[in-house]
């Protein structure tokens, strides 16, 4: 078990089975993980803002830097109008990435490696385009599926490739994250196995263990440019996606 690289995604009940007519409410390392992801975003936001100095401290200026990023992102890609889909997008951000993050601690639980999750967040960003879309344009929103200026020999086509690039997005937002985190960690934990099992061998597979070794300390560091990547990735995205349903026209 200890060399098993699929074990870590395990989700593992940590109560006893709790019914309430006829429905599982147990309590999961997924859902402990989750509800800790939300609290050391909260904790560490409001740490942050607690002394709000003119000169700022360490933990002010990650936090103003934090912030800064993401207002930066929404104000470049959906400008003025969507400054109202910031705490949206800096919520999905922080999720992301403090998910990603605590993920990479030995022992700990990686909730964006579970496409439910993934998943679940894709389906969130795309709804809502859509809702807003049609909030803001009505039925003219549906011009995003008709490209300006095509011949009408080839539109049906043309709308129909527009309406499965879009069918596709929640499946792809969602697919980018949990595959590159699943596979990521797997790597890992392959390479640190072979590690633990080379230097069980005595001094020639202690000596054998040494590039294994080298190879997961690089694995390691691309691994948390890999967990940040993903969440600004998931968040850019969600931001184009959201400028669609302000701007639907081609």
């Amino acid at each position: 078990m200890a060399n098993d690289p699929i074990h870590q995604f395990q989700i593992h009940d940590l109560t006893e089975k709790f019914n309430i007519g006829g429905y599982d409410f147990s309590f999961t390392n997924s859902a402990l993980f989750m509800g800790a992801i939300v609290a050391v975003i909260t904790g560490f936001l409001l740490l942050a803002s607690s002394k709000r100095a003119l000169v700022p401290g360490k933990t002010q200026s990650v936090g103003e830097l934090w912030y800064e990023f993401v207002h930066n992102m929404v104000r470049q890609v959906l400008g003025p109008e969507g400054k109202k889909f910031f705490p949206l997008v800096f919520s999905l951000f922080s999720f992301v990435l403090v998910a990603n993050m605590l993920g990479m601690f030995p022992y700990f639980f990686t909730v964006t490696s579970h496409v439910i999750v993934t998943a679940s967040l894709a389906v969130f960003v795309v709804a809502l385009v859509v809702v807003v879309g049609l909030w803001k344009h009505g039925l003219g929103w549906f011009k995003l599926f008709v490209p300006h200026g095509v011949p009408l020999l080839i539109l049906p086509f043309i709308s129909l490739i527009e309406i499965i690039s879009f069918l596709s997005r929640p499946v792809s937002l969602g697919l980018r994250l949990f595959g590159n985190m699943l596979a990521g960690h797997i790597v890992l934990k392959v390479f640190a196995g072979f590690v633990v099992t080379l230097g069980a061998l005595g001094i020639g597979g202690v000596l054998g263990a040494i590039a294994p070794l080298a190879m997961a300390v690089a694995l390691t560091a691309l691994e948390f440019l890999v967990a940040f990547l993903q969440a600004f990735v998931f968040a850019i995205l969600t931001c184009v996606y959201l400028n669609d349903a302000l701007h639907p026209g081609h």
